[in-house]
This record gives C-alpha cells, sequence and structure tokens, in this order.
C-alpha cells in the first residue's frame, strides 16, 4: 500500500528514542522526511544517521519542550528549513510517577509541562503551515488515562489531556480538513519502559505477570506496531479518520485481562 507520504515534512517529538524513533524510522521508509524534535542533540543525530544509513532523509532540531519558547523556536526552524509542514506526530513524554500522596504543587505542574502542555504548544505554533497542507496530527496517549495505574497522577491527568485535545482539536479543525486523532499505547518496550521495570527486584516476575495480561499472543506491542498506525494515520489512506482514540495494545484496555491467549 502506497501511503502517500513521499517527501511529507512531518515533526516528530521525542523522536530520537522508544516509540518516536520507530515513527520516525518507519515515516523515513515511506519516503516522508522525519524532523526529529528532542533535547539532545547528540541522541537526535544519532538517530538520524541510522535513518540516512537506510536511505531515508531527515532532519533535526534540539529542543527541551518544557520550555514554551524552545516549542516556538523549534517549529520557527522547521519552517524555515522546509517553509512546510505536513504533519505533527507529539510523542515526547514520561511517566515520572508523580502521584496523589506522594506528589507536589511543584511535581504536578512540572509533569504537566513534561507530558501534555507542549502537546499544545506545538500543534498551535504549527498550525498555520498545517492549514496550509491541510495536514495531520497524532497525539500518543497512554491507557493511563482510561484504566488508571496507581501512584501517576500527573501523568494520568496528561494523558487524559491528551485525549480531550484530540476530540477538541479534530472539531476545532474540520473547516481546514486537518485530521487529528490518539494512538493509546499500554504496554510497549522501551528503553523507559525497561528502566521502569528494572526498578523491580524481581523484575522478570514482574514482567512476566504484566505480558501474561495482554490477551493478543501475551506479548508486549512493538514500537513498529505503533508507528506503523501512526504513519497510517499520517497518511491519505486515512483520509475520512479524525477524533478518533485508536488502541494498538494487544486487547488490553478493551478485553478481558483474565483471558489467556487461545491454543491453536
Amino acid at each position: 500500500m502506497d501511503l502517500g507520504l513521499q517527501d511529507k515534512i512531518i515533526i516528530v517529538t521525542g523522536g530520537a528514542k522508544g516509540i518516536g524513533a520507530a515513527i520516525s524510522a518507519v515515516l523515513a521508509q515511506e519516503g516522508a522526511v522525519p524532523v526529529i524534535i528532542g533535547r539532545s542533540e547528540t541522541d537526535n543525530l544519532q538517530h538520524l544517521s541510522q535513518i540516512q544509513s537506510m536511505g531515508g532523509k531527515g532532519w533535526q532540531v534540539a529542543a527541551e519542550l518544557t520550555d514554551p519558547e524552545a516549542c516556538k523556536r523549534a517549529v520557527e526552524a522547521v519552517a524555515k528549513k522546509f517553509g512546510r509542514i505536513d504533519g505533527l506526530v507529539n510523542n515526547a513524554g514520561i511517566n515520572d510517577g508523580v502521584g496523589l500522596a506522594s506528589g507536589s504543587y511543584e511535581g504536578f505542574m512540572q509533569s504537566l509541562h513534561r507530558n501534555l502542555v507542549h502537546y499544545y504548544l506545538m500543534a498551535h505554533h504549527a498550525l498555520p503551515l498545517l492549514k496550509e497542507s491541510r495536514g495531520s496530527i497524532v497525539n500518543i496517549s497512554s491507557k493511563t488515562a482510561e484504566t488508571g495505574q496507581g501512584n501517576t497522577s500527573a501523568y494520568a491527568a496528561a494523558n487524559g489531556g491528551r485525549n480531550a485535545l484530540t476530540r477538541e482539536w479534530a472539531v476545532e479543525l474540520l473547516p481546514w480538513s486537518i485530521r487529528v486523532n490518539a494512538i493509546i499505547v499500554a504496554e510497549s518496550w522501551t528503553p523507559l519502559y525497561e528502566n521502569w521495570i528494572n526498578t523491580f527486584e524481581d523484575r522478570e516476575t514482574k514482567l512476566k505477570g504484566i505480558v501474561s495480561r495482554i490477551p493478543l499472543e501475551n506479548r508486549m506491542t512493538t514500537p513498529e506496531e505503533i508507528a506503523g498506525m501512526a504513519a497510517f494515520l499520517l497518511s491519505s489512506q486515512s483520509s475520512h479518520t479524525t477524533g478518533q482514540l485508536i488502541h494498538v495494545d494487544g486487547g488490553y484496555v478493551h478485553l478481558d485481562r483474565a483471558l489467556q491467549s487461545p491454543q491453536p
């Protein structure tokens, strides 16, 4: 299937690692030009080099997205370089464990800036060029907004905001045919996820327990599977899909987690 992404300029926040890195790579494979936005220029350039070694194209901007002015400068840099923006993937964030009892006002607000505020700012600043291109926005979100997790109030709130903004923007941007969708992630193996698993004394038992509750094939979703959906949602092949919260999670959220994969 030709996704029609050839030479499309698509911003990917947090595009150098984990799910973002997979999205950048898949977009490059489809002929798009992913623009990696992340705080570490070293990480950005390293992943960009990998993309280029596989014959892909791309660019990068180093920016600390918790800084509102840095969000604005990053979009301006892309606009100056390419003169257009065809898509935006809001992906950067971290489950930072700011809970209710264990958290604080300062920690809660900091987490919202890490995980939600820059979603708004990147879309806000990219909007004039997205209107010109009739581009698309994909927000990466988490099942924590729907299922809860415990001791992660700020991250859950941020993801609830991501979901709500997806629907709100889909409505507001109808006149320009800008489609806005979200991908809801449950359990996907990334460097951040590995760091979290490593905080448990018996990491293997903890990991086995999590995987056993994923209905489809009792395995985690790969970053590449999430990336494939992101590429589809950015493409003309999903031209009448907007305002959707699409769960790429092996049935984790909506199927009974007591299920075990059926044996053939």
